[in-house]
């Protein structure tokens, strides 16, 4: 089945994403406490009710527009390293949908792949750094390894899911290397990585809205 992708589309995976945040708002600043400011789940929850609320009422336009309106909210409300990284994957994803009216399973691959290398150029992560980016990358890989084995969208983002649930298990053991984590030095060993987590919301969120379309 092919699907596409459209602004409403985005609007409702901003919407269901809003949702987990608040729903794990608690989670978040726990992680957080324990190698962080304590202020993830705050701030991405604060975050993704401005970006609600500069969506609604409005013509969102086009997947750029309504990605990068996202992005700019993000950097101008949310605190600490996340608004910075959240914000530059949401500017990323604008300049790859394009002037696109529509996201085929192939574009939104291509998007999540420009979030990804947002995330790297802002936050100079790699893999094993016990950041967002131990959840994002895999999920990215899975997505364009499932699309290549002629999965559709839906089944592709749920194994980017899966690959995300799995990458942000996998921070629990790590030693950071980035961030206020990276001041515990050995540590931080021990605790899963809330930007990963909240990265994997973000994910779950997007084949909840996106898998069918529209």
């Amino acid at each position: 089945m092919t699907y596409t992708v459209g602004t409403p589309a985005l609007a409702a995976w901003m919407r269901e994403f809003a949702r987990l945040v608040a729903a794990n708002r608690d989670l978040l600043t726990e992680l957080d406490s324990a190698i962080g400011d304590a202020d993830h789940g705050a701030n991405m929850d604060r975050g993704m009710t401005a970006v609600l609320k500069a969506l609604d009422g409005e013509d969102a336009g086009t997947p750029a527009m309504l990605l990068k309106r996202a992005g700019m909210t993000l950097i101008s409300t949310v605190g600490g390293a996340s608004g910075p990284l959240y914000g530059t994957a949401f500017l990323r994803m604008a300049a790859a949908a394009g002037a696109a009216g529509a996201l085929d399973a192939q574009d939104c691959a291509r998007v999540l792949r420009a979030a990804l290398d947002g995330v790297v150029a802002r936050g100079r992560a790699e893999a094993g750094d016990k950041t967002m980016y131990d959840a994002l990358a895999p999920a990215v890989d899975a997505l364009d390894a499932a699309l290549a084995a002629g999965r559709d969208l839906g089944e592709a983002l749920k194994a980017a899911v899966r690959a995300a649930e799995e990458g942000t298990a996998a921070t629990i053991p790590m030693i950071a290397r980035k961030g206020r984590a990276s001041y515990l030095g050995e540590r931080s060993a021990g605790h899963q990585d809330p930007g990963a987590t909240s990265v994997t919301l973000l994910l779950t969120a997007a084949a909840t809205a996106l898998a069918d379309g529209a």
